[in-house]
């Protein structure tokens, strides 16, 4: 029977021991970690006026099903290393089992390495329940602090709303009414928006001789849009009034997109917009705004969702692109949708698919018409989006699509390389 003794070393806290027979093995169990919600909230409202620089790392394993309170000290070790020259660097351990880390003066590459490596470790071990709070397929996020303090501080004091055991989420916010979108309407008339709008390329796998970037899709941050015009409400939780609030959108987009066209030139850029709104005379005035050979480098990407729903002005707009020049993108494809979409009949240069785990799992049969579905298409590009991680990118490699968008595909780019010799790397890992 093992006897306990306990220290009474004078001046230091009492330890207890416990005397192991020989050649029996003792079995530690990671201590539940001291949460630091208060202590990261303290510091960001007084760094506040000075975040140049800072930048975060978000790692989700409240998203793993199975966790280990021992991972924490495997992860501190591992930023710890790259952090020996860096600025700052501080480690935070959230309540509802998320870890962040925010660091100044280290090289994005060498953070990158590290999360994909304790990314890769995790989900060798269990799977995530689901998308991170971003709405990225990924164990980790990496972001700018002065560009989303207000979804940092929002969603650490969500916390606050957890159980027992701090598995908690962030509050959810009601609805917008329709009172409250008047409100954000009459604002967006002075409002400007170009903080808020943001660009992300269409980038081609194939050989690195090739002109890399297709085209880059313009787009405004509505989450971030929402925190800074409506932060008590949920612009998208209404689907009818947040259809009608991209209608109004749309039209602040176009007019700000009045005030210059000369960043077309040399590039190709999409326009994600309602099918409403290319029929409107606030696209009429953009149209008459542009060269021949800037239409040319304009792609208006259509969410299927208004294709089904609109069927009619489609064909109007489709009748508009020909005549004018333009492009067009069918956004927000699932497999179903590829496999039972005539997209040569609808008149698409793009088509635009949604990554998602779950298309890895699909039956031999599904796979295999979703492969040769895309084979098929002689005029129609098929673009694999919202790719979070290398799997997307492996998945599109494998299926014949040229064309990836997402985060790890901004990763790589800023790091220099090109996504062909990252595929042949991931590939090589993978086998």
């Amino acid at each position: 029977m093992n006897q306990v003794y306990r220290s009474r070393d004078a001046g230091r806290p009492a330890r207890d021991w416990v005397r192991v027979k020989p050649g029996e093995k003792t079995t530690a169990v990671p201590e539940k970690p001291q949460y630091d919600d208060e202590k990261l909230l303290a510091l960001l409202h007084s760094a506040k006026r000075e975040l140049q620089g800072l930048r975060l790392v978000h790692l989700h394993l409240s998203l793993l099903k199975d966790k280990t309170y021992g991972d924490l000290s495997g992860i501190k070790r591992a930023f710890q290393e790259i952090a020996e020259n860096s600025a700052f660097l501080q480690i935070f351990a959230l309540s509802n089992d998320d870890i962040i880390i925010l660091y100044k003066g280290i090289k994005f590459s060498s953070i990158t390495d590290v999360c994909q490596k304790i990314e890769k470790l995790m989900l060798s071990r269990t799977s995530a329940t689901g998308l991170n709070p971003y709405k990225e397929d990924s164990l980790f996020s990496i972001l700018e602090l002065s560009l989303n303090f207000v979804n940092v501080i929002r969603f650490i004091e969500g916390l606050a709303g957890g159980n027992a055991d701090g598995a908690g989420k962030p509050k959810t916010k009601p609805p917008i009414t329709l009172e409250e979108l008047a409100k954000i309407e009459r604002q967006m008339t002075i409002f400007d928006l170009s903080p808020f709008m943001l660009n992300q390329p269409v980038v081609d796998i194939r050989a690195e001789d090739r002109s890399e970037r297709e085209y880059f899709e313009l787009y405004i941050a509505v989450k971030t849009l929402e925190d800074r015009l409506s932060p008590e409400f949920d612009i998208t939780a209404n689907r009818w009034l947040f259809n009608y609030f991209t209608s109004s959108l749309d039209n602040s987009v176009l007019r700000a997109l009045n005030y210059g066209t000369d960043f077309i030139r040399g590039q190709r850029i999409g326009l994600n917009l309602n099918l409403t709104t290319i029929l409107s005379a606030a696209f009429v005035k953009f149209d008459e705004r542009l060269t021949a050979d800037l239409r040319n480098n304009v792609v208006l990407e259509v969410n299927k969702s208004d294709l089904v729903e609109n069927e009619s002005l489609y064909k109007e707009v489709v009748d508009f692109a020909t005549q004018r020049g333009y492009r067009i993108c069918i956004d927000g494809l699932t497999p179903f949708w590829v496999s039972h979409m005539d997209l040569e009949y609808m008149a698409a240069d793009y088509a635009k698919v949604f990554w998602s785990p779950d298309m890895a799992d699909m039956s031999a049969a599904e796979l295999d018409a979703f492969t040769e579905k895309i084979a098929q298409q002689e005029n129609c590009r098929f673009i694999l989006a919202r790719c979070g991680t290398v799997s997307g990118l492996l998945f599109a490699h494998k299926h014949g699509i040229d064309l990836v968008q997402g985060r790890i595909v901004d990763n790589i780019l800023r790091k220099g390389v090109h996504l062909s010799d990252a595929i042949k790397t991931a590939k090589v890992m993978d086998d």
